[in-house]
């Protein structure tokens, strides 16, 4: 018997493949108030979440809801203009749906992008921070449930989720364009209410630097498939028990509004070291 959400991927793909045959190299993933971005990239076609059957729709304020196809300088990038998540009441599998579908278009690399609250030491609003590793908490783990053996293995091994030549190189990139940079691990949490001041001591203790309700579950996704991952978080606010404002998601898009400028150069600059990585 064929694989539920397996079918549902491929028939996804089969509505895309109607419409485009642009094969990526890259995966783009815009986090809440960073949609912006998207308008840097030169467009080859579009294609809004609703006119793929069966495909989850944004339903948050930032999050627009559909791919770019098109190009960062020469690279041939898909980007995802808004995400899914799981507090939105979609099955795992689903939220998870957009990160696989954009590996079976062809893309090699998932740049995963999202605003989060900072807690690690010297964090402040506005800032860019490299993940380097996570933490998943009370999130179900998207590989739960039968294997996918056209997806990947049974057992992925996630000692690297977070590739180290693309880290490296977007650390290298940010040292050479004077861009500020902070490291550290991010840790997802089910949303869609912010943490608590309690939760954020027990995060810190865990050695969690920044916080947020996406991005790991497509992380593991990715892995499993075989791509190389790696992301940036926007701190769009201190977390609770450290920022003495009450938390809003309108305070998320200021922050993201006073680093766009930084996210952009970093991202556009990153995509481009990677495919002279590629070459190399």
């Amino acid at each position: 018997m064929a694989n539920q959400i397996y079918e549902k991927l491929q028939n996804c793909l089969k509505a895309v493949r109607e419409k485009t045959d642009f094969v990526p190299d890259v995966a783009l993933v815009l986090g809440s108030g960073l949609g912006n971005y998207a308008d840097n990239i030169k467009i080859e076609t579009e294609i809004s979440y609703s006119e793929i059957p069966g495909f989850p729709v944004s339903t948050v304020p930032g999050h627009e809801g559909k791919f770019i196809f098109g190009y960062v300088d020469k690279v041939k990038v898909v980007c995802m203009k808004g995400r899914v998540h799981f507090y939105e009441g979609y099955d795992i599998t689903d939220v998870v749906l957009p990160v696989r579908l954009m590996g079976l278009m062809g893309a090699k690399i998932l740049f995963i992008t999202n605003a989060a609250g900072g807690m690690g030491k010297g964090f402040e609003v506005g800032d860019l921070m490299l993940i380097r590793d996570h933490i998943s908490i009370f999130v179900p783990n998207p590989l739960v449930g039968p294997n996918i053996e056209e997806l990947g293995l049974r057992f992925p091994d996630m000692s690297n989720v977070y590739d180290k030549s693309l880290c490296d190189t977007i650390l290298r990139v940010s040292k050479s364009n004077d861009i500020s940079l902070k490291e550290g691990v991010y840790c997802q949490l089910t949303g869609p209410s912010f943490e608590s001041p309690a939760e954020i001591q027990l995060l810190k203790s865990l050695g969690a630097s920044a916080v947020g309700m996406s991005t790991v579950i497509e992380a593991i996704a990715a892995k499993h498939l075989g791509m190389r991952v790696c992301g940036i978080s926007c701190i769009s606010n201190l977390a609770a028990g450290i920022s003495k404002n009450p938390l809003s998601h309108e305070e998320v898009q200021e922050a993201a509004d006073k680093a766009a400028s930084m996210f952009t150069r970093l991202v556009t600059k990153s995509i481009r070291a990677f495919e002279l990585e590629k070459k190399m």
